[in-house]
């Protein structure tokens, strides 16, 4: 159960208010800490096949990942996460929920358009992405979501290997784009 101890009134954990732009809670650092733990291997796989074939334990289980991400993040349980790439700003706290950056209406400052008094969500994921070295991530294209997942645990998918494909891979070093005066063929008239 989520308590007041909560900065943000619990009227934001609310889907049918909307998402608004959410600066997490926990570091981005500490967030890719804490990473290599929760990665997918042999043993939690075999917990969250344990945790998904009961379902008290399931709904308990995502119930306590809810409270947690919802805490730390602002995560809006969308089934298929992407805090991994995008700093760990989830990017379902957007208001227009942008999944592969901003909008055109982000503000000179930083501002989110919807909720000017808030930095975008997009600002945060990259401030952060580039405070721990990993912007690479941000170039990475996020496939749509499948809203049927809505409110179900994406940490028991991700360590069943269901959405390994949620992005692309990283993109390769692109070269630079060179470019070279338009020549006119013979008897063209110049303007």
């Amino acid at each position: 159960m989520l308590t007041r101890t909560v900065a943000e009134p619990l009227e934001e954990f609310v889907r049918t208010d909307g998402p608004r732009p959410t600066t997490p809670r926990l570091s981005a650092r500490g967030s890719y800490r804490i990473a290599p733990y929760v990665a997918p291997r042999r043993l939690l796989r075999r917990l969250a096949a344990l945790i998904e074939g009961r379902g008290w334990l399931r709904r308990l289980f995502v119930s306590a990942e809810r409270g947690s991400k919802w805490a730390l993040y602002g995560c809006r349980m969308c089934g298929q996460c992407a805090l991994p790439a995008t700093g760990y700003a989830c990017p379902m706290t957007c208001p227009k929920q942008l999944r592969n950056g901003p909008c055109g209406g982000v503000g000179a400052g930083g501002e989110c358009e919807v909720y000017p008094d808030r930095p975008c969500v997009w600002v945060t994921a990259a401030r952060r992405a580039q405070a721990t070295g990993h912007t690479a991530d941000l170039d990475r294209l996020q496939r749509p979501i499948d809203h049927r997942l809505w409110d179900s645990s994406s940490w028991l998918g991700y360590w069943q290997g269901r959405d390994a494909d949620l992005w692309t891979a990283p993109a390769p070093q692109r070269p630079q784009l060179v470019l070279l005066p338009v020549l006119s063929s013979p008897g063209q008239a110049h303007d």
